[in-house]
């Protein structure tokens, strides 16, 4: 049984716990654009060699050698029985080209699943990180906060701190530009009938119970 899938979910809809359950129960390899091009340039394949141009001088990779490494890669035998691809694609352009790399190969995918979290949620759940000043440990106003408010548990200090990348304005934005990346994404898999919405505000197993019964139907009628 064959499974192709695209996982998607803007930062903090706990995509990367679902990828973990999914290739446990599904047995497929998990493809990680970034693991991708890590292994692309160990091994200097032409376009792992392409690609280390761009980010040795600190530029984007353009999107003809990001879809050439996904290409390399899903041209691997350990893909013949399926995939899951986590962050590839990130816009049209690259959509388009996989099923064109997908047709050469006579394959195509089976769903796109797309985790939705309401982006103040997504607020809520990134910015709520803090520091404690004296020791380090780390805190969630949400999740993990200390046992008495204002107070670190393990070394009893009262000063904490947030860093840059957890501010509430940062993570704004760094949300703003992923909706914006996703939005035509969505749009395009809706059309082809490949999308699935999975509402990533339940708790964790429920997210992935509702996962599980749309790939298990899947694979049921393949």
């Amino acid at each position: 049984m064959t499974m192709n899938l695209v996982l998607m979910g803007l930062p903090g809809a706990g995509k990367g716990t679902q990828a973990q359950f999914i290739i446990k129960d599904f047995a497929i390899p998990h493809i990680s654009t970034g693991d991708i091009f890590r292994a692309a340039m160990k091994n200097q394949t032409p376009m792992g060699l392409q690609a280390k141009q761009f980010i040795d001088k600190g530029e984007l990779v353009p999107d003809e050698v990001t879809n050439g490494i996904v290409e390399e890669r899903l041209a691997k035998d350990d893909v013949a029985d399926g995939f899951m691809l986590d962050g590839f694609p990130r816009n049209l352009n690259q959509a388009e080209a996989l099923n064109a790399i997908l047709a050469k190969q006579g394959k195509q995918l089976d769903a796109v699943i797309n985790i939705h979290v309401e982006p103040e949620v997504l607020v809520d759940r990134l910015s709520g990180r803090f520091i404690c000043k004296s020791c380090g440990a780390t805190y969630h106003r949400l999740y993990n906060p200390p046992k008495v408010e204002g107070t670190c548990d393990v070394c009893g200090g009262h000063e904490f701190f947030q860093r840059d990348d957890d501010k509430p304005e940062t993570v704004k934005n760094r949300l703003a530009v992923n909706i914006k990346l996703n939005t035509p994404l969505i749009d395009f898999y809706q059309k082809q009938g490949c999308l699935y919405q999975i509402d990533g505000e339940q708790e964790i197993d429920q997210v992935y119970q509702a996962v599980k019964e749309v790939l298990t139907k899947l694979s049921a009628n393949k």
